[in-house]
């Protein structure tokens, strides 16, 4: 047997790549609006499931839907859905927004003397049900706040900020500038000298950020500020930013904190790019150039690992190691791109061929809107492969098509104000 080439073998899986045309170095107006409505009819008519929660990982080989994080991906499919709103006024991508938010505001904490509060956003996956982790709250909040911008309802907000309150005042340390990771929600404790992440470390070996990260993913304390006026979200916000810029790597990219690995000099698609875009916030909210450059630090480390045709691979290196090409990222080179937009409308133009990069890629590598699997009609390329129980587990992830509806948004602001 022969083996595929990698590229045919991503244009058959997606069915017939969808052209892009291009006038002056940029996607036609039509077109991305187009790219706009098609992604989020598959984020409101696919990915969010009756109750309203994300479908989150689709089993390509078994035709299966599996949840991961399931909190954090729906929150990114209602922050999704809202801006997609905000372009098309398509009520049918408000109606699937509330219907996400009120799944997510329904995990509120209220029998609870210790929790009371909180929320139960269970992470799943290798840590189980036990544990609640600081960024599956916080990165999926910015869609609950928006969504209480949209609708002019400061329900979905107050519980946000009911949650940030909670964990501002059990898992934020604001002299060592972190917010521990971990929550067991069935006893309340924070675990602050064990991650259950670390498995192979034995307690007595782990350090503090063994347990604990920045965490400002979401920009959740800042949001927090902006709707309760509460100086001490505030307050937090830039104390942990701050840190951020104290503990960047050389590379801009914070290796220190997983799931970036020092040992393997390995960085997430994803993670350092939300650090900067939270960066990006505390420059809004404070006109302090520092974040901004900050920002543009990681930015400039995801536009060398992305690739001459706009790709993002989900293994990147530091070392100079080639990038392991059996996961291409849609979310990543759409988070890469809705950072570097930001970015080039502050000055940084030196982004600004990254920006048309993704917008390409983004745009060819959809799944055709009559490909045989209805599962993925509509959808953005994420794959990714991982060994799991004693096979091989090939996805196509749903935040894949998420960012890209943010990034169509965002890139169609920034083409044609």
């Amino acid at each position: 047997m022969k083996w595929i080439n990698k590229t045919v073998f991503t244009a058959c899986m997606a069915g017939a790549l969808l052209g892009a045309q291009q006038v002056n170095g940029q996607l036609k107006k039509e077109e991305v609006i187009t790219a706009i409505n098609e992604t989020a009819g598959y984020v409101s008519g696919v990915l969010l499931d009756e109750e309203g929660k994300s479908r989150c990982d689709y089993n390509l080989t078994e035709g299966k839907w599996y949840p991961y994080e399931v909190p954090w991906h729906t929150g990114q499919a209602v922050n999704a859905l809202l801006a997609a709103y905000k372009v098309t006024h398509n009520e049918a991508y408000l109606d699937a927004a509330k219907k996400g938010g009120n799944y997510w505001i329904g995990m509120e904490i209220k029998d609870n003397p210790k929790l009371n509060g909180m929320v139960r956003a269970i992470h799943g996956d290798v840590l189980g049900p036990d544990f609640v982790v600081f960024a599956t709250v916080s990165d999926g909040t910015p869609g609950i706040y928006e969504l209480s911008k949209v609708t002019k309802d400061p329900k979905y907000a107050q519980v946000a900020t009911n949650a940030a309150a909670w964990m501002m005042k059990n898992m934020y340390d604001k002299d060592k500038g972190i917010c521990y990771d971990n929550l067991n929600i069935i006893t309340g404790e924070v675990l602050k000298e064990y991650s259950p992440f670390w498995k192979q470390k034995a307690m007595k070996d782990q350090e503090l950020y063994d347990v604990s990260r920045p965490n400002t993913e979401g920009s959740l304390f800042k949001d927090a500020y902006e709707f309760s006026k509460d100086t001490a979200f505030r307050n937090a916000f830039i104390v942990l930013c701050n840190s951020l810029l104290k503990l960047q790597g050389p590379d801009g990219v914070w290796m220190r904190f997983m799931p970036n690995s020092e040992e393997e000099h390995s960085f997430h698609p994803r993670f350092s790019l939300w650090y900067a875009e939270s960066l990006i916030e505390a420059y809004k909210l404070t006109g302090d150039k520092k974040y901004l450059e900050g920002a543009a630090h990681t930015a400039r480390t995801f536009a060398k690992a992305q690739k001459k045709d706009g790709t993002i691979y989900y293994d990147n290196y530091t070392n100079g190691r080639a990038s392991d090409k059996g996961s291409a990222t849609g979310s990543a080179a759409a988070l890469a791109g809705i950072v570097w937009i930001a970015l080039s409308e502050n000055g940084y133009k030196e982004f600004d061929k990254h920006i048309e990069k993704s917008a390409t890629w983004l745009m060819k590598n959809r799944y055709a809107l009559d490909h045989p699997d209805p599962n993925l009609r509509g959808a953005v390329l994420e794959t990714r492969t991982r060994s799991k129980d004693g096979k091989i587990w090939l996805t196509n992830r749903d935040i894949g098509t998420s960012f890209a509806v943010r990034f169509f948004a965002d890139y169609l602001a920034f083409k044609y104000k």
